[in-house]
C-alpha cells in the first residue's frame, strides 16, 4: 500500500500555516458586516464579498478602474473585497460560513470540497489550461518523460490540481500511482522545496509554475495538453447568496465573460494593474510566458453539458483513485447562469 507523507522542512510552523489561515479568516466578517452584505432591506446596496484578486486578472483591472461596481451597480450591487485570493478549500469554508460570496478554485479542488458540507453552487467554467499547468521539473534533472518519475518523490497539492496531474499523468502512462511518491505541499512553498533538490518534480498550475519557467531554470515534462487534463477553472457562489440575489450573480457571469475575452485578446493590460515592481509583480521572462499562457486559455462561459460531462468524470477519476470515499455528484452543484435574472 504506498503512503504518503508531508516533507518536512526548517521554515517554522507559524509561517507555514500563514497563508492559509491567511486565506480563510482573513475573509471572515464580523455578524453585522455578514448581515449588512445581504443588502436585504428595499433600496439598500447589495454587498458582494469577494476575496481580493492581488495585481493581475479581470478582478484586478476590474477593482482598479472600477468597471466591476459599475457594472454591478446596474443591479444594486458593489464589491466588498475581503481577504485575499487562495486556495479554494479555505474558501469554501469561508462561503459556507457566510464570510465570503464568491471565490474562484478548479474542478478538482471544487470537487473534494464538494465531498464535505458544500454551502456553494458553482456557477462558470473556463476550459482546462493546456499551457500553463503539468509536471514542472528542474533543468538538468534528467527527468524526461512521466515515465522517469518512477521512485521520485513529487510535490502536490492534497486533493486539488496537483495531485490530480499527477495521478491523470500516470494513468495515462500506465503506472501505478503507488510507483511515485506524492509529498503533500502547500503550492506557496513548494518553489524552494524543489529548487533545493528535496524533490524531484512538482505537479503545479500556471499561479505558480510561471515564475519557475521564467527563471529559466524550469520546464514541464508533460503540460495540461499532454497529460489530457479535465482540470476546469470554476467560479463559485455561496447558495444563499444566489437564491436571495440571482440577478447579482447574472450581472457578475456577465462581466467576466466580457472582461476575459478582453484578456485573452490582450494579455498584457491585465498584468501588474496596481504595481510593476515588487513580489507581485510579474516581469521579464515570466510576463512572456504569462501572456503567452493566458493567449491560450479559455474565457468565462455558463457551465454546458459537455462541462458536466468532463466533471463527472474527473469525480469518478478521484472516487477511483480514493482521493475521494466514493464518487462526488458534481452535477447537484452547479448553476445554469443564463437562467438567472
Amino acid at each position: 500500500m504506498h503512503v504518503t507523507r508531508p516533507l518536512r522542512t526548517t521554515a517554522p510552523a507559524a509561517l507555514l500555516t500563514a497563508t492559509a489561515l491567511l486565506a480563510l479568516s482573513a475573509c471572515g466578517t464580523s455578524e453585522a458586516d455578514s448581515t449588512g452584505s445581504r443588502g436585504s432591506g428595499s433600496g439598500q446596496t447589495v454587498e458582494v464579498r469577494i476575496p481580493d484578486p492581488g495585481n493581475s486578472g479581470v478582478l484586478a483591472l476590474g477593482k482598479k478602474d472600477g468597471s466591476l461596481d459599475k457594472a454591478l451597480g446596474k443591479v444594486g450591487a458593489k464589491v466588498k473585497w475581503t481577504g485575499s485570493a487562495g486556495p479554494f478549500a479555505p474558501a469554501a469554508q469561508a462561503m459556507n460560513a457566510d464570510q465570503l460570496d464568491i471565490a474562484t478554485g478548479s474542478i478538482t479542488s471544487g470537487i473534494t470540497s464538494l465531498a464535505q458540507r458544500p454551502g456553494f453552487r458553482f456557477f462558470t467554467a473556463v476550459d482546462p489550461d493546456a499551457a500553463g499547468e503539468g509536471i514542472l521539473v528542474r533543468d538538468g534533472s534528467g527527468i524526461e518523460s512521466v515515465a522517469d518519475l518512477v521512485g521520485k518523490k513529487v510535490a502536490v497539492n492534497q486533493g486539488g490540481t496537483g495531485e490530480y496531474l499527477l495521478l491523470k499523468a500516470l494513468a495515462k502512462a500506465k503506472i501505478p500511482a503507488g510507483k511515485v511518491e506524492r509529498v503533500y505541499l502547500r503550492p506557496d512553498q513548494t518553489a524552494a522545496v524543489l529548487n533545493a533538490g528535496q524533490v524531484d518534480a512538482w505537479a503545479v498550475w500556471a499561479t505558480y509554475a510561471v515564475a519557475e519557467i521564467g527563471s529559466g531554470k524550469a520546464h514541464f515534462v508533460a503540460d495540461g495538453a499532454a497529460i489530457g487534463s479535465d482540470n476546469y477553472s470554476l467560479n463559485a457562489v455561496r447558495t444563499g447568496f444566489a437564491e436571495e440575489h440571482p440577478e447579482v450573480v447574472r450581472a457578475l457571469y456577465d462581466y467576466l465573460h466580457e472582461a476575459s475575452a478582453k484578456e485573452r485578446k490582450d494579455p498584457a493590460a491585465y498584468l501588474n494593474v496596481f504595481t510593476d515592481v515588487g513580489p507581485t509583480a510579474v516581469t521579464g521572462r515570466a510576463k512572456e510566458v504569462q501572456t503567452e499562457i493566458t493567449a491560450q486559455g479559455g474565457t468565462v462561459d455558463p457551465i454546458g453539458p459537455e462541462d458536466i460531462a468532463r466533471f463527472e468524470a474527473v469525480a469518478a477519476f478521484y472516487a477511483e483513485q480514493k482521493v475521494t470515499r466514493q464518487k462526488v455528484d458534481v452535477a447537484a452543484h452547479l448553476l445554469d447562469v443564463e437562467k438567472l435574472t
